[in-house]
């Protein structure tokens, strides 16, 4: 598998699926996940609201992954994971690797060969993106996969900077 790294938008990628760092609701948010909500349209907020009613009326676990369409995305699929909230005092990076290791299984499941990855929990979450960048770059890399391509797009300098750093030998 290739990793790569680009600083940019995630709704702009030409890639099988985006993953969304969306929260438990599916219904939408701020950040990446109002952007893909937005540029996507009213299809993926359709199919998030049919997987609540029929699987996650309470909504998605932290560190689970589901997929819909990507609806008017450059991308196929959008892969939706839970991040979890930031704390100093209880170690959670165990749930943050599941929500890149649940994507790419997600993925693996439709056959996807290309996924664009964004910071998850780096955001609106707290999660010190030196260490977010860690976790992301260690678990793609040891996770088994048939994806070929995997790309993590970073909006911000300074995220780009930590996933260099992350990914450098």
């Amino acid at each position: 598998m290739r990793i790569s790294l680009v600083q940019g938008d995630i709704t702009e990628q030409q890639v099988d699926a985006v993953v969304n760092a969306a929260n438990s609701s599916l219904l939408g948010g701020g950040g990446v996940d109002g952007a893909i909500h937005s540029r996507g349209g009213p299809e993926i907020l359709d199919e998030c609201r049919r997987l609540r009613a029929s699987h996650y009326g309470g909504g998605l676990p932290t560190g689970q992954a589901v997929a819909t369409t990507a609806g008017r995305l450059p991308a196929r699929w959008v892969i939706h994971t839970v991040g979890p909230v930031y704390s100093a005092a209880e170690d959670r990076s165990e749930q943050l690797a599941s929500c890149y290791r649940e994507a790419l299984r997600v993925a693996d499941e439709l056959g996807i060969e290309s996924i664009a990855f964004p910071a998850v929990s780096a955001g609106i979450y707290g999660w010190p993106v030196e260490d977010a960048a860690r976790i992301a770059v260690g678990t793609v890399r040891s996770t088994p996969t048939k994806i070929n391509d995997a790309r993590f797009v970073l909006f911000t300098e300074d995220a780009f900077e930590a996933f260099e750093r992350a990914i450098s030998p």
